[in-house]
């Protein structure tokens, strides 16, 4: 890998509310956790992100999964030759990894989880499903990570957590998607324990309390990986704690909606109402303010691949960086910040009921 330093950014501010735009339509959580990011934070992150999600749907929506990987394989190499493609979400992931220097076995290690999708991988044991969870969604918590000036291998150890947590739990609660897509992340283990033959429940899924012992046993996983998390969190800078709380929140609160719905993941989707999610940011700042409990358990080993690549990498910035600008900063009391997220929260409710958001307005 060739590392570029340049004077000049890759990516442009259009390019980064283009990259905004992209998430605020179609990854809602992400857009509103990322909204209690400091300004240095937010932008890079939705660059990262948005690269992220143009690949999964590359992916997930194209015809041919075996060529968009070469293609998204290109893409990805020309990002790491210093030679992005002529679009938003290339440039401004080009630019986020070369100041931040996010080694390119993060994203090959993406690329590598989405070639397990399109050969419709099933995981024999729960090993092996963290061993995806880490590509898919470990990389980029160990990414965001980075992001935030991080470099301490255990705490991206711990994002690397956040990120296989949050895929748990998005595999317990699309389990009946998944099914009538022909695809089953369960591991394989677990079904023969409650006595379930994997073949014929796909040929057929239904819903019943074997396989909700299923999805339950899956979301207590998910839980001990936000707890282990909880403590990467509150070491991360002061500035990024409440939006990484924000994010841990929300997505374990899928989990808990889910198991309030009875864990029926199998006929509809777990989905929070907007109201909670806004009691949820308010509780992410609260959290925020807390002490940090201790760092324990080892890093994960399916995870430990990643991590000896990180610390040997150098961080190449350039000398006339892009300079962010999100918005103003939100300072004030803790007080002030709940009151500014529970109106954040209105405009966001006005949106979905299609009254739209005005543009910077959040």
């Amino acid at each position: 890998m060739r590392e570029q330093v340049t004077d000049q950014p890759f990516a442009s501010l259009s390019d980064v509310e283009a990259c905004r735009a992209l998430l605020r339509g179609g990854s809602r959580s992400f857009f509103a956790a990322s909204l209690v990011l400091p300004k240095s934070v937010r932008d890079p992150a939705t660059g990262l992100y948005a690269f992220c999600r143009v690949a999964d749907d590359a992916i997930d929506q194209g015809t041919d999964r075996h060529l968009a990987l070469r293609d998204l394989q290109h893409r990805l190499d020309r990002i790491y030759n210093g030679e992005p493609l002529d679009n938003a979400a290339d440039r401004a992931f080009a630019d986020v990894a070369m100041r931040h220097g996010i080694p390119k076995a993060y994203p090959q290690a993406l690329l590598e989880g989405f070639e397990w999708d399109s050969h419709e991988r099933r995981y024999r044991n729960f090993s092996e499903l963290r061993s995806y969870g880490v590509r898919v969604a470990g990389t980029v918590g160990a990414m965001m990570a980075m992001v935030m000036d991080v470099r301490d291998a255990n705490l991206i150890g711990r994002a690397c957590d956040l990120g296989v947590a949050m895929q748990m739990t998005n595999i317990a609660r699309d389990v009946g998607e998944d099914a009538r897509a022909g695809r089953l992340y369960l591991p394989l283990d677990w079904l023969r324990e409650e006595g379930i033959d994997a073949d014929a429940w796909l040929a057929s899924p239904v819903f019943n309390p074997q396989i909700a012992a299923v999805i339950r046993r899956l979301l207590a996983a998910a839980d001990e990986l936000y707890e282990r998390a909880d403590a990467g969190i509150a070491k991360l800078p002061a500035a990024c704690r409440p939006g990484m709380h924000a994010a841990r929140l929300l997505y374990a609160e899928i989990g808990h909606e889910l198991i309030r719905r009875g864990l029926d993941s199998v006929n509809a989707r777990a989905v929070v109402p907007w109201p909670r999610k806004a009691r949820i940011l308010a509780d992410a700042v609260i959290a925020a303010a807390r002490s940090a409990p201790a760092l324990s358990g080892d890093i994960l080993d399916e995870a430990r691949f990643l991590l000896e690549c990180t610390t040997s990498t150098r961080v190449a910035r350039p000398s006339r960086a892009l300079a962010y600008d999100s918005g103003p900063a939100r300072r004030g009391s803790l007080e002030d910040k709940v009151v500014w997220l529970l109106e954040l929260f209105e405009r966001l409710e006005r949106m979905d009921r299609g009254d739209g958001l005005r543009r910077g307005s959040a």
